[in-house]
């Protein structure tokens, strides 16, 4: 069965990492999915995986952080496929350069506010009036779990934005619900990111110190994260709304 049959979804981010692995398993479960990336050459290559497998993907490269290439990608979206049902704000930035408020530059903040709130404020501008007029649907929030923790290593901006993802999408949850529009949070943990790591391979005490703390013994990879994200898409989630999802491998549980 198809799980995403009809349905057609724009997801950020989707160049690489957590976002090609979820326009990737949107397509394979049956949506039409139009992905946004500011890497060009990034996008044609999720979008070259996804046709080999049968995907029905369109692509468009764009800044989320800059209103009227966000409002070009939904109406972009819209004269692709017709409609538009979910959003999945999955782009988002977390600086090498993101230490302590003490030490952190405010260039440094600024850049990651525009990225991780911003963006996902300008997306669901744009996109959620024309959920509603799809007849409903649902947004998909990325935020983390280290806005639900301290860290002794902090990446505060990065921290602070994630916190302020969960804050909005508990308001669209209220705001848009009665309008059939469910808004949802995952929070995941470390991930196996390209990102993450390439940092890890060249730090190994840092590589052991996160892997202590996780229970389960490993790093998330995308696909524990898209499974979550697959599931607020589609029609199983009709009851899920305002939710922070949790999955970390039982970081956020651990007391030592």
């Amino acid at each position: 069965m198809n799980r995403l049959q009809g349905k057609i979804c724009l997801i950020t981010g989707a160049g690489s990492g957590m976002g090609r692995a979820a326009a990737l398993r949107f397509c394979a479960e049956g949506a039409r999915v139009f992905a946004c990336d500011w890497k060009k050459d990034a996008l044609e290559e999720t979008a070259a995986l996804a046709r080999k497998n049968g995907g029905d993907i369109a692509v468009l490269a764009g800044d989320v952080s800059k209103e009227a290439e966000v409002r070009r990608a939904v109406e972009a979206v819209v004269k692709s496929f017709g409609a538009l049902h979910v959003l999945y704000n999955n782009a988002g930035i977390f600086p090498d350069d993101d230490h302590s408020v003490v030490n952190t530059d405010e260039k440094v903040w600024d850049k990651v506010y525009a990225v991780n709130v911003k963006g996902v404020y300008l997306m669901c501008k744009y996109a959620i009036p024309e959920i509603i007029k799809a007849g409903g649907g649902s947004v998909i929030n990325v935020a983390s779990f280290v806005a639900l923790v301290g860290c002794s290593v902090p990446q505060d901006a990065y921290t602070a934005s994630k916190g302020a993802v969960i804050a909005l999408t508990k308001s669209l949850a209220v705001q848009f619900g009665p309008k059939g529009v469910r808004s949802n949070a995952i929070c995941p943990g470390p991930i196996e990111t390209p990102l993450l790591m390439d940092w890890l391979l060249k730090e190994p005490r840092e590589k052991a110190k996160r892997i202590n703390r996780i229970p389960m013994g490993r790093f998330g990879k995308s696909e524990d994260i898209v499974n979550l994200a697959l599931y607020l898409a589609s029609d199983e989630a009709a009851w899920t709304n305002g939710a922070a999802l949790v999955a970390d491998g039982g970081i956020t549980a651990n007391y030592f």
